[in-house]
């Protein structure tokens, strides 16, 4: 049976390869367009995520509709997950076993959508894709791996407890319709 966004939503949510199962309300495989050319991937779901089952939908997700909207994009265009698919205990950081477990569903989504590009939302979706680096040091620079663009920046939650990092989620996120045009002109050549 051909792989599909569907068939990974049933395995995530009848996964039990991890502890986070014992705790989950719903799993968070993620949502939106299966042909996007943007993948934002985040940390972990949370507790409103978890009560309903979809990514990004307490107060970092107005954050983050705030900024699709202003580079003309809706939720519908782009496709948005997490590194963990089910909720840490008191949105504690996901564990390396916990990130481990869901590590062959995220590669499978990617695989499927075929995204122009990956904004990385945060130093633990950074960390998954590109080891080493520092958020506050690599935000807004895109960065090419075995022929992906990623892209990291700023969670959105964290604008909600440090209100100067906006400004910079703003201007980062201003760079990513140029940047999917770079990325396209890249594949052409490849």
């Amino acid at each position: 049976m051909k792989d599909s966004l569907v068939k990974i939503n049933e395995e995530v949510k009848n996964c039990q390869k991890c502890p986070l199962c014992e705790t989950r309300t719903n799993t968070v495989p993620g949502c939106g367009n299966s042909r996007a050319e943007i993948v934002f991937i985040g940390e972990g779901p949370g507790k409103n995520e978890d009560l309903q089952g979809r990514p990004f939908i307490g107060a970092a997700g107005k954050v983050l509709d705030g900024l699709l909207e202003s580079i003309n994009l809706k939720r519908e265009d782009v496709f948005i997950t997490n590194v963990v698919k089910c909720r840490p205990p008191l949105n504690r950081d996901p564990l390396p076993e916990e990130v481990a477990a869901c590590r062959d569903f995220l590669a499978r989504q990617v695989a499927i959508i075929k995204p122009q590009i990956i904004v990385l939302l945060g130093r633990h979706a950074m960390d998954r894709f590109l080891p080493g680096l520092k958020i506050s040091e690599d935000h807004g620079k895109p960065k090419l791996r075995d022929g992906q663009t990623y892209f990291p920046i700023y969670h959105p939650a964290a604008t909600i407890y440090q209100r100067r990092l906006l400004q910079t989620l703003e201007v980062d996120f201003k760079k990513i319709p140029k940047i999917i045009k770079l990325a396209k002109n890249e594949n052409k050549r490849s």
